[in-house]
Parts: C-alpha cells; structure tokens; sequence
C-alpha cells in the first residue's frame, strides 16, 4: 500500500510534512519548513498512479526472489560454457526461463 507520504514525495522530492491518520480524506496534514501545500485531490491522485506502478512491477518483486543467487547462477553458467557440446546441460537457461515463465511481465 502507497502511503500518504509516498504520495507528497512522489509530487515533490523535497517537501516536509508530517501527516496524522491514514485515510487521505480524513488525514492532517502539516507543511514544514516552507513547504507549498499540495491538494488533498492531488496527492491521491499520485498515490494512484504510483501504487499502479507497483502492482504493475509485481513480477519483478517475485522474479527477484525466484532467482537463484547470483554465484549459483555463474556456477551454471560455467558449467554449461565449458561442458564438451553434447554434455551440456542448458541448466542456466532452464532455470532462468522456468523464474521468467512462472512469474510473467504483466
């Protein structure tokens, strides 16, 4: 969930605010050090558009746990470039397509 904060930040990179409740309707908030207030409408607006942007990017969050670590990763990647070309195994690829397959781009 996108919060209220996430929302001002992602308008302004440099504003300062301290924001009281959770609910962008019934929440205060207070500006600080010369912050420009930003519309109530405004922020939910960008809460919107950012927490699209991250359930959009949920397999990227899921790949990114799926995937081997990065040594294991190299160890079949080796494996595979200096195997005699009937012994190779395609392990590397095999595992990098089976994250790709089970978690899909949008």
């Amino acid at each position: 969930m996108i919060s209220i904060l996430n929302g001002i930040i992602g308008i302004n990179a440099n504003a300062r605010a301290v924001v009281e409740g959770t609910d962008i309707d019934d929440c205060t908030i207070t500006w600080l050090e010369g912050t420009a207030e930003i519309s109530k409408s405004d922020i939910k607006t960008k809460i919107a558009e950012l927490q699209t942007a991250y359930d959009n990017n949920k397999y990227q969050r899921d790949r990114a746990v799926a995937y081997k670590e990065l040594k294991e990763q190299l160890d079949l990647l080796y494996h595979d470039m200096v195997a005699d070309k009937g012994d190779k195994t395609g392990e590397w690829f095999k595992h990098i397509k089976s994250v790709k397959d089970a978690n899909p781009k949008g």
